[in-house]
């Protein structure tokens, strides 16, 4: 009897890369919407995982239509893909100012936002669209604690905020909120903290908004996804969970998502006994964590990856004997976000059978602007 992941043919497929089960995506994108009650205006899924118009295409036939992406080609291939509004979520610097300005003048039918978190590129972001002739919208990007980006609550975030009128090329459009580093694996823990750093940025968000109805508040990703469902009074952003992965899997025991991405690989040598080669390196795999936990292999039992170069991956295994060169792996990533940007493309699989392929463009750093 085969298993979900097992490919028919598979001889057509080429290793290392990945394979995406259509059926399991579909699944992931409905679990998603059944999870905020079918109020897919409540949902701003992040692209970054899968960098595919295919994908977004399908979320918007659902009735998603607003997306975060984090660079300027996710939010092209965001919008072309039918997206009306799309969220930079990274603050730009550089180049990017003009490239962001030229993307939402080029495409006028999409809305494009972007975030800040101070009063520099504040200024700067107003002198881009002026000169654009362009209209942007913003949000305050809040730093909650994770301390990757965002501005603290304090003194130079309500200056910034009281500013904020005098750049007549910029719409304020509300806060956003990233909290991805409350990753406890016990719910109510994860839950608990959650609300104890939101609540005064809530209070805050609250308050803005007597004074403009029309801003939003937009929290977390995947991790903090099932607990800010909770309140229905702001816009999620999920990322990982469109495709799932084995790290979140472990933490997020809560979430019923499945796994609809996996990493095909062959075995290319066995240079001495109790020692495969496989054709899986970290060119192909996310390898910003510990070599054991990088991947999972579904149908392989008894073994461990011993190192990892450019090409190749040594595994130590006990049934040496039985395993053959040529012989295809089926591995789920611990970390499917970057490593589908390792890919330019993923062989699309139903019923067990190759059907389709389709490109990973928004793994480019550049498209069109």
């Amino acid at each position: 009897m085969k298993t979900w992941y097992d490919i028919n043919n598979i001889d057509v497929i080429d290793s290392p890369s990945i394979v995406l089960y259509k059926d399991r995506l579909e699944y992931n994108l409905n679990k998603m919407i059944a999870m905020v009650k079918g109020h897919t205006a409540l949902l701003m899924p992040h692209v970054k995982t899968h960098k595919m118009p295919e994908v977004i295409k399908l979320m918007v036939d659902l009735g998603i239509k607003k997306f975060k992406a984090s660079t300027i080609a996710e939010a092209e291939i965001a919008a072309k893909s039918g997206a009306e509004t799309v969220l930079i979520a990274h603050q730009l610097v550089g180049p990017k100012l003009k490239r962001f300005c030229a993307l939402a003048k080029h495409i006028p039918e999409t809305s494009f936002f972007t975030i800040i978190d101070n009063s520099v590129s504040l200024e700067k972001l107003n002198a881009a669209a002026k000169q654009s002739q362009l209209k942007i919208g913003f949000f305050i990007d809040i730093n909650s604690g994770m301390n990757r980006s965002g501005i603290t609550l304090g003194p130079d975030l309500d200056h910034m905020i009281k500013e904020i009128p005098k750049y007549n090329a910029l719409n304020f459009k509300g806060l956003h909120v990233y909290d991805g580093h409350l990753r406890d694996k016990d719910f109510e823990d994860r839950q608990s903290k959650i609300e104890s750093e939101l609540k005064p940025i809530k209070a805050l968000f609250n308050t803005l908004k007597k004074q403009n109805s029309d801003i939003n508040l937009i929290c977390g990703g995947t991790p903090s996804f099932t607990s800010h469902l909770l309140s229905e009074d702001k816009m999620l952003s999920p990322g990982t969970c469109v495709l799932w992965d084995w790290g979140y899997s472990e933490k997020l025991i809560e979430q019923e998502f499945k796994y609809a991405a996996l990493l095909v690989c062959r075995v290319i040598s066995k240079p001495k006994e109790g020692i495969v080669t496989i054709d899986l390196g970290h060119k192909s795999v996310s390898s910003e964590n510990p070599i054991h936990q990088r991947v999972k292999f579904l149908n392989l039992d008894n073994y461990q990856l011993m190192s990892q170069s450019e090409e190749h991956g040594v595994l130590k295994v006990k049934n040496w004997e039985h395993i053959k060169v040529g012989d295809v792996f089926y591995g789920l990533p611990y970390h499917i976000c970057p490593t589908i940007n390792l890919h330019d493309e993923v062989s699309v699989i139903l019923d067990n059978k190759l059907i389709d392929t389709w490109e990973i463009t928004g793994r480019k750093r550049k498209l069109s602007f």
